[in-house]
């Protein structure tokens, strides 16, 4: 079954307002097309087994006293609100991985859960949804749980945005508002990274961007193929303070300068993303013509592809 999606035309790629004008010289070459190109989009995974890890918070027992104390009243409505981010954020997940796999089979626990799950329904993958709270809100023991799991498990793990940033945190990074505040300093109305932005590869030879060097190729844009850019999407007001020991940066933006780290080490293969790749068939049974382009985050689902692909060929190879 094919499912089928549309890459940018030349008005969808101007990011952030840039205008031209037909008679001017447009700022990059890959601009210069009038014409959208149709893609098809195929199920070329066999089969996988993936653990899909909701991260937020869900009850009173997963909250720390401080969350008690700055909430102040407002727990309840706190939690009916992460209640419904966490479904959203687990569907958009599992819908790529069905959208993407030909047998797949899916658990969807809490990352309190995982390291039980993980034993139990022995995935070839893990994939972990963003957050919304600061971890100081969270249970401490959850957090030293998670952070046990996390360093010693080989099973490969897809970390996305506040996820991104709970992995690095375990292995020791500091966690800062996009402005350089402690994030107690500054719990509301946070400078935030927003919307569809650029962010920069920095190692193009990683296996996630496996076929970037063939400009012949018809996977990668060509934006990406010639200037090492994946458009993104974004929706995050604490960043990952530098890289930790052991990870290796694949890509940065001007706000937020780790947007993607890898580790490779120790037998592990952890990938995390700051932005949220998961967001690749959001609005398709919102949008079912072909001619609304609801693909836009393409780049964020030859991501989500990639990394089954090496999860897979690492589980094959353990």
């Amino acid at each position: 079954m094919k499912f089928w999606a549309f890459a940018l035309g030349t008005s969808k790629m101007l990011d952030a307002g840039v205008k031209t004008k037909t008679s001017e010289e447009l700022p990059f070459p890959y601009n210069k097309r009038t014409f959208c190109r149709y893609e098809p989009i195929e199920r070329k995974i066999e089969h996988a087994r993936v653990l899909i890890v909701n991260s937020l918070l869900r009850y009173e027992s997963d909250m720390s006293e401080t969350a008690f104390a700055e909430l102040n009243g407002k727990v309840e409505s706190r939690l009916r609100f992460e209640r419904m981010v966490s479904g959203m954020a687990c569907d958009n997940i599992a819908q790529n991985i069905n959208r993407l796999v030909k047998q797949p089979k899916t658990l969807t626990v809490h990352f309190s859960e995982l390291a039980e799950a993980a034993h139990d329904f022995a995935p070839d993958a893990i994939v972990m949804s963003g957050t919304y709270s600061d971890f100081d809100y969270y249970l401490p023991a959850h957090l030293s749980k998670f952070e046990r799991f996390i360093k010693k498990t080989r099973i490969p793990v897809l970390a996305i945005c506040g996820a991104h940033q709970l992995v690095g945190a375990s292995f020791g990074a500091k966690l800062k508002t996009l402005d350089d505040l402690e994030l107690s300093e500054k719990r509301n109305d946070r400078l935030v990274e927003y919307q569809y932005r650029f962010v920069k590869i920095v190692d193009r030879n990683d296996p996630i961007f496996e076929g970037i060097e063939d400009k012949s190729s018809g996977v990668w844009q060509d934006y990406t193929k010639e200037d090492d850019i994946l458009r993104v999407w974004q929706n995050h007001g604490v960043q990952v303070d530098g890289v930790p020991h052991g990870f290796k940066l694949l890509a940065t933006s001007y706000l937020c300068k780790n947007q993607m780290m890898v580790k490779r080490s120790d037998g592990q293969m952890i990938y995390c993303v700051q932005f949220h790749l998961e967001k690749s068939f959001e609005d398709w049974s919102k949008n079912p013509t072909r001619w609304e382009h609801p693909n836009e985050s393409r780049d964020g689902r030859i991501l989500f592809e990639n990394f089954l692909k090496l999860a897979l060929d690492n589980e094959r190879s353990r």
